[in-house]
């Protein structure tokens, strides 16, 4: 029992002190409203790429196409909020459920023919297929707006919605990865001819990996949708999932701590070089290369952030330090 707190405990009351210092802040609005915004942005931008980590990072097939799935739930949700009259809360739970369903039908209808591909080639489908649902969205102009958007969306999400959501999505994630198909969907990325020799159901546990991921999609999509009061399927582009990949593979291809690190870093970079736009990708590519050739695997690669784990890893790391430079470094 002591070992099973101490593992988890800690992770969980920073978490809840976390969630109360936050409220607190919004309270006594220590924070503006632009700020307020630009956190909303980039927790969501985090929860979309949990999403896409499951995928790529756990699943181990290359997708760009997420989007997409976002697009999906962020108007599942915004219509219905606009259709119905209900409380807040109860619209908002309503709305982020049929976001995240909806979005992983569409994960469902795209991954069972694009996973029978690999690589490359599943790369291009997915991209295709996430172009497709922006201009679907954009011929439909009586029930989505077309190209000159959705108006009159009820805004009903907050912060400290969007917070609680991005804790869910994490726990969730978490346990996902540590069941029994977790592990099976792990096995296929390390080794799938292995896996299906041993007797797992590899397009099963594709399919439901893909159908999982595009659901948190879907479910970042529709907390993005009852925020905005306007939506336009420009922000769906395609530049918006290779922004979201490289949220992926800078905090660590299978690490979902590394995506929420990777996530928060990166948004407080492009809020620094908002000022210059045009060096912003610039500066990620960059930033991206330098990883590339010094870290190769992420910030966190495929391990976890853990309090309890981390001060025995600064000794490691202070000790390897003082091996290679000698005792110079502190």
């Amino acid at each position: 029992m002591k070992s099973l707190f101490k593992k988890y405990g800690v992770n969980v009351i920073a978490v809840v002190i976390s969630y109360f210092i936050l409220f607190f802040v919004m309270k006594m609005n220590l924070i503006n409203s632009y700020f307020e915004g630009v956190m909303i942005f980039a927790m969501i931008n985090i929860i979309v790429a949990i999403g896409l980590n499951i995928a790529t990072g756990f699943l181990g097939e290359l997708a760009l196409g997420h989007a997409g799935f976002m697009a999906v739930g962020a108007y599942s949700a915004a219509l219905f909020v606009r259709a119905v009259e209900l409380p807040d809360t109860i619209a908002l739970i309503s709305g982020i459920v049929i976001g995240g369903l909806i979005a992983g039908v569409f994960g469902l209808i795209i991954g069972i023919p694009a996973l029978r591909l690999r690589g490359d080639y599943l790369a291009i489908v997915t991209l295709g297929f996430g172009e497709m649902i922006r201009y679907t969205i954009i011929n439909l102009r009586t029930i989505t707006g077309g190209a000159s958007g959705l108006r009159g969306i009820p805004k009903i999400t907050t912060l400290m919605d969007v917070f609680l959501v991005l804790i869910l999505v994490t726990a969730f994630s978490f346990l996902f990865i540590r069941s029994r198909h977790g592990r099976a969907i792990i096995a296929i990325r390390e080794n799938e001819i292995a896996a299906e020799s041993i007797g797992v159901p590899t397009t099963f546990y594709k399919v439901y990996a893909f159908f999982v991921s595009s659901f948190i999609a879907g479910v970042g999509g529709a907390c993005f949708g009852m925020y905005q009061q306007y939506l336009t399927p420009d922000k769906f582009k395609f530049m918006f999932s290779v922004e979201l990949f490289i949220i992926v593979v800078f905090g660590g291809m299978g690490s979902i701590t590394g995506t929420i690190v990777a996530g928060v870093f990166l948004a407080m970079l492009a809020e620094f070089l908002y000022s210059y736009e045009e060096l912003r990708l610039l500066i990620y590519a960059v930033l991206l290369i330098l990883l590339m050739i010094f870290k190769s695997d992420g910030i966190l690669g495929r391990s976890e952030f853990s309090l309890v784990k981390t001060p025995a890893r600064i000794r490691a790391l202070i000790i390897k330090l003082k091996k290679r430079f000698g005792k110079g470094v502190a």
